[in-house]
């Protein structure tokens, strides 16, 4: 890892939590996969698929929810809100997208 690579510190449960719902997903994925392989419905596959998008979505909204709250709050309070405000702006919207 570069030495400009940002980190955020997270409590233990916040982090097993966050990790336990992308495990849960990458099994989903794994799941897909084999639907594939064994030449499953196109039907049962999509729907999958968006069980899927929609898990990301949930831990992606969690990140942000959190990010907001910490991050750039604690961006705000040290004065360079602006900076921190204008980056959350940007990730938000690839997630309206």
């Amino acid at each position: 890892m570069g030495a400009d690579v940002k980190k955020t510190l997270r409590p233990v449960e916040v982090k097993h939590a966050m990790l336990n719902r992308l495990k849960r997903v990458e099994g989903q994925v794994r799941g897909i996969q084999k639907m594939v392989e064994d030449d499953r419905y196109c039907a049962d596959i999509l729907i999958q698929i968006n069980a899927v998008n929609a898990a990301l979505k949930k831990v992606g909204y969690s990140v942000a929810e959190r990010h907001a709250k910490h991050c750039v709050s604690d961006a705000v309070k040290s004065g360079d809100g602006d900076a921190a405000i204008d980056e959350l702006m940007e990730i938000m919207k690839h997630f309206s997208k």
